[in-house]
């Protein structure tokens, strides 16, 4: 009996090929997309599932508190210790420090030097950290690989990468140009579904030869979200009892410093890291979540569509369903028919959708900078997740006209017409349209909202100046570093294509997040509130064109002997004009010194975040950068002759330049990512919509074959017939743009309010999503409805 199911309905779809082809189209679209989805999500819900006691694994996060709080990933570098020592609550406690863009080099054999740079960072820590974290070594002990100076552990991704296929275990790697590290073990790759991106973790004995600030015990004045402190609690501990006790660590070390007000400790559990975009998290789960439900609309638009053409087949098959119900069709059997024709159409769509799927996985992983792999053979997940969609799919697409098809009356399906009244499914077939389109059109809007959103965020006036301007790293700090600084300025400034050229810390708006208490005037205490401070020179003001609305620019000093301060300092330490403040002392990380000068206020972070304190000073220990602004008609010969001068400066080291209005666009990366996702699913949606038109169309075409004709004979125009098929979609484009207004709002301005700096939802939003709408319908309706419209009437009416 089975057989017979699915060979008659085999046999029925080589018979109706367009509606074979065009259902397979629109549930492979559908079933493609919600496979790469599931395979984002899942990756990103597997992130650290490896490590055996990921339950128990804790960061310290840091609230800092203010007019404005904000929330950071980093803490002070001593907390580590001090957690260690003082408290019985961790069974291991570790301090990570992470330095990015470290320059490494390695001696071949035929006594070469390659040079490298690390991307991924290179870890200061110490075998405590492995001890928490699952990453094992393939070679060495790790309890003992990390215990000497100048002593580290490496991948064998990395261990390949420099050495190949030599013995790697004792061999050296010189890291920044200071730190000649023998290599004691060698780490098993790291797993994709990390944070823990770094391959080289350097003993903590070398710290003080990359900070000396963060080397010192009692460093607690401040900190860098580079440094974290993980805890392994003990068996039993929970994490509330912990931060019970924080108050004490800030009691005790805060003693005398106003950043006990300042700073609050918070545990991060190991499974929150990934998605607490508040902390540094990759994306909060709420939009992995909405990726799902994006999914899962587009599955249900393909059963939609399915649906809507399988009922507009009905007038085509009645007459075979009349003559197998006369010849002793039972219903469930022709129903079972269906089913059988549903199944075999979701198998070949699934089959297209896994070609599909891994067609876009080029464009999915180096738009999510992800690896993923698509084989349900290999996965588990993944294959029973495809075994539940072709279920579902099945279920919801075959059993409603199933249902219906097989419920005719043998009478009235014999005569090869089926009138609007008797069939109930054509009534039903209009409410799915409207499901169809609502979904388009809630896609469109959040297409405009987030585009619009990015346009303001990346085009407004930040107040500094971002074009033009090429970061350049300064990668030697010591004194034959300080004056090598000099040398490069002095060197830039004289090509003809550079405008100007400047030392710092961070360009104006950075996230690098680096924060201080401060003094003001004769305070006996700090401010309960911290600041942003920024090494500077004094080309920096008028390189990025920051304006001052008070006071001077700082004068050439190598020492920190003067400050400028922006708008915000002004205004929170109660002062009325920005004049008050000039020639006041201020004391930053115990360096008192006068405020020279006060700068309007700049966005010194992205649009998601109000703007900081922030505090300028000299200082040429804490420059990472150099600034340049280049000539535009001379830029390409500009940067090649960038790039001699700083080689020729700093030869053991690997060159980079990044534009800033690059680096700043990657504050919005994440959102860019999540507009191609969106736009690309939006235009699917609207796709298999059509589809779903196109068979409601031709649906009405079938019903008012006789009308059309009358209609034509009685002089009729092209132009009446096309506007008699408009208004059954115009009405019901309209229905589906007022249910999805208002959903749509309610989502963007949930987004929205992610963003301190945003747009306003406006009707224009609203405009531009039902004209596109509209005009792409209008032209699937048009296509289909235009052979109806031109067809000879007198051939119509014969069949009448």
């Amino acid at each position: 009996m089975i057989k017979n199911y699915f060979k008659t309905a085999w046999r029925s779809l080589i018979r109706n090929k367009a509606y074979a082809t065009i259902n397979i189209a629109g549930l492979s679209l559908g079933i493609a997309c919600s496979i790469v989805i599931f395979s984002i999500v899942a990756h990103h819900l597997s992130f650290e599932n490896f490590n055996h006691n990921k339950d128990r694994i804790y960061r310290v996060g840091t609230e800092v508190r203010g007019e404005h709080t904000f929330y950071s990933h980093g803490s002070p570098a001593p907390l580590a210790k001090a957690m260690r020592n003082d408290y019985a609550f961790a069974e291991r406690a570790a301090r990570v420090e992470v330095f990015w863009g470290m320059p490494v080099s390695v001696e071949s054999s035929n006594n070469d030097i390659k040079k490298f740079k690390e991307n991924n960072g290179i870890a200061i820590t110490t075998a405590d950290f492995f001890d928490i974290f699952n990453f094992p070594l393939a070679e060495g002990d790790i309890k003992t690989a990390l215990n000497e100076p100048n002593t580290a552990v490496i991948t064998q991704k990395l261990a390949r990468k420099y050495f190949g296929h030599e013995d790697v275990i004792g061999k050296t790697i010189r890291i920044n140009n200071t730190v000649n590290a023998k290599i004691t073990g060698i780490l098993r790759d790291i797993p994709l579904n990390t944070d823990r991106v770094q391959e080289i973790y350097v003993s903590d004995k070398n710290l003080k030869d990359f900070s000396d600030w963060q080397a010192k015990d009692d460093s607690w004045g401040g900190f860098t979200s580079e440094c974290n402190t993980f805890l392994l609690l003990k068996q039993g501990v929970a994490a509330d009892a912990v931060e019970k006790v924080f108050p004490q660590v800030m009691e005790k070390y805060y003693a005398n410093n106003n950043n006990k007000n300042v700073f609050k400790f918070h545990l991060q559990p190991l499974k929150d890291i990934h998605f607490n975009a508040d902390y540094g998290g990759y994306a909060d789960k709420k939009y992995l979540w909405a990726a799902a439900f994006i999914g899962l609309f587009l599955i249900v638009t393909a059963c939609v569509n399915f649906i809507n053409l399988a009922t507009a087949q009905a007038s085509n098959r009645s007459k075979e369903i009349g003559v197998r119900k006369v010849l002793g069709g039972m219903r469930m059997q022709l129903f079972w028919q269906f089913i059988a024709e549903t199944t075999i159409i979701t198998l070949f769509a699934t089959l297209l959708a896994m070609g599909f799927a891994k067609l876009s996985l080029p464009f999915v992983n180096t738009l999510f900078k992800v690896q993923l792999a698509i084989n349900p053979f290999m996965n588990t997940w993944l294959l029973l997740f495809l075994v539940a969609i072709v279920l579902v799919v099945v279920f919801l697409s075959g059993s409603y006209p199933g249902l219906i098809l097989s419920g005719f009356k043998p009478a009235v399906a014999l005569k090869g017409k089926l009138s609007r009244e008797k069939t109930a499914g054509f009534s039903m077939r209009k409410v799915l349209v409207i499901v169809q389109f609502s979904i388009s059109q809630m896609l469109i809007i959040g297409t405009i909202v987030i585009a619009s959103q990015m346009n303001f965020s990346k085009h407004s006036d930040l107040g500094f100046d971002k074009d033009n301007i090429v970061m350049l790293p300064v990668p030697v700090h010591d004194s034959i570093g300080r004056i090598k600084m000099k040398w490069l300025i002095n060197r830039l400034k004289e090509i003809p294509s550079v405008k100007d050229a400047s030392l710092c810390m961070e360009p104006p708006s950075s996230d690098h997040s680096n924060t201080n208490g401060i003094r003001y005037d004769n305070d006996s205490e700090e401010r309960p509130w911290s600041v942003n401070p920024k090494p500077i020179d004094e080309n920096y003001l008028s390189l990025f064109n920051l304006k001052l609305v008070a006071g001077r620019n700082i004068y050439p000093s190598d020492t920190t002997n003067q400050y400028i301060v922006n708008e915000v300092v002004v205004q929170k330490l109660g002062m009325r004009s920005a004049q008050e403040i000039i020639n006041k002392n201020i004391s930053l990380n115990g360096v008192t010194a006068p405020v020279v000068g006060v700068v309007k206020n700049f966005y010194d972070k992205s649009f998601r975040l109000n703007i900081n304190p922030v505090v300028m000073f000299p200082a040429l220990h804490g420059v990472e950068h150099c600034a340049v602004k280049m000539n535009v008609q001379d830029a390409r010969s500009g940067l090649t002759t960038i790039a001699k001068v700083w080689n020729d400066i700093y030869p053991q080291y690997v060159y980079e330049h990044e534009f800033l209005d690059k680096k700043l666009d990657k504050y919005y990366e994440f959102d860019d990512t999540i507009l191609k996702l969106i736009e690309t699913f939006a235009g699917i949606a609207i796709l298999i919509g059509c589809l779903g038109l196109y068979g409601l169309v031709s649906f009405m075409a079938a019903q008012k074959t006789k009308e059309i004709g009358i209609r034509k004979v009685l002089g009729a125009g092209v132009s009446s017939i096309l506007w008699m098929f408009g208004k059954e979609f115009s009405r019901l484009l309209f229905i589906a743009f007022v249910i999805a207004a208002p959903i749509a709002w309610w989502f963007m301005n949930r987004y929205l309010q992610d963003f301190k700096f945003r747009i306003g939802i406006g009707m224009g939003v609203f405009v531009l999503a039902i004209a596109i709408t509209l005009l792409i319908a209008f032209a699937t309706v048009s296509f289909r409805s235009l052979k109806a419209a031109c067809a000879n009437p007198v051939k119509n009416l014969r069949t009448e």
